[in-house]
């Protein structure tokens, strides 16, 4: 059994209060949470960036790859318009 943790860094340029980063990320944690993913928002008060960090289990690698790139489609889905980094490692 693997524990993946991953920090996902959001750039929102479009975003001018932190109501706004807010509306923003709370859909986005809102669809993530649908994925069996435990979710902390670790982000300052400048409201151009957001950071989200992203826990879960997996069984095998594979597995984990298959979450991630799972994540990664949702934040294109949601939010095209959006640059962000997905980073993580697997323990």
């Amino acid at each position: 059994m693997l524990l993946v943790n991953a920090l996902l860094e959001l750039d929102l340029p479009l975003s001018h209060s932190l109501k706004g980063r807010r509306k923003i990320l709370n859909a986005l944690k809102e669809r993530l949470q649908k994925r069996n993913l435990s979710i902390l928002d670790l982000s300052s008060d400048y409201p151009k960036e957001a950071t989200l960090a992203i826990c879960f289990l997996a069984l095998s690698e594979p597995e984990a790859l298959k979450k991630l790139q799972g994540i990664e489609r949702e934040v294109e889905r949601l939010f095209p318009e959006l640059d962000y980094s997905l980073s993580y490692e697997l323990l």
